[in-house]
C-alpha cells in the first residue's frame, strides 16, 4: 500500500497539485491539518481516499477531529497535528499517545520540518507542503505498508510553492 502524507498546506492547492504530480497513484493520503479545507480539495479534485485531522490553524467540524487512529496494510497509525502534544519541544508526548494506542506509526504536523525516527514507535512529520522552516523547499512523504514489515519512508522535497 501506498500512502502519501502531507501537513500544513495552508490553503496553497498549488503546493498540493505538485506533491500529487509527483507521487503519482497513491492508494490514499493523509492529511496532517492546517487548512482541513485542502483535504476536501485533495480527495474531490484527485478522487482519492484523505484521512484528515484538523491543526491549531482548524476548528474541529463534525467530519474532522485533532486526532485519529487508523489500521492500514497490518499497522496502527495514530494521526495527529501535534500542536496539543508539544511537538515543538519534544516529541515524548506524541510518542506516549501512540504508544497509548497501540500505534506503531505516529504521525503529525505542526512544525514545518520533516522529521522521520525509526521507533518503536516510527516517528513521522512530512514538514510542510506549503511554508517549510528546514529548508528552501517544501515537502511531503510516501509510505509504503505491507503487513509485518517496517515502513518504508521516502521523504520528497518540492520547488517551493509560494
Amino acid at each position: 500500500m501506498k500512502i502519501g502524507i502531507i501537513s500544513d498546506t495552508h490553503g496553497n492547492w498549488a503546493a498540493i497539485d505538485e506533491a500529487v504530480q509527483i507521487a503519482q497513484k497513491m492508494d490514499l493520503w493523509l492529511h496532517l491539518g492546517d487548512c482541513t479545507p485542502d483535504a476536501e480539495y485533495l480527495a474531490t479534485t484527485y478522487d482519492v481516499t484523505v484521512y484528515g485531522v484538523a491543526g491549531n490553524c482548524d476548528w474541529p467540524t463534525k467530519t474532522t477531529c485533532y486526532e485519529r487512529v487508523i489500521d492500514l496494510a497490518g499497522h496502527r497509525i495514530f494521526m495527529t497535528h501535534g500542536h496539543n502534544y508539544g511537538v515543538r519541544y519534544t516529541q515524548e508526548y506524541v510518542m506516549e499517545a501512540a504508544e497509548s494506542q497501540s500505534a506503531d506509526i505516529a504521525i503529525f504536523g505542526h512544525t514545518h520540518i520533516v522529521e522521520y525516527l525509526s521507533g518503536p514507535p516510527v516517528l513521522l512529520n512530512p514538514g510542510s507542503a506549503s511554508r517549510p522552516r528546514d529548508d528552501d523547499r517544501s515537502s511531503f512523504m510516501i509510505m509504503e505498508l505491507e503487513p509485518n514489515i517496517a515502513p518504508k519512508i521516502t521523504i520528497v522535497r518540492m520547488k517551493r510553492v509560494r
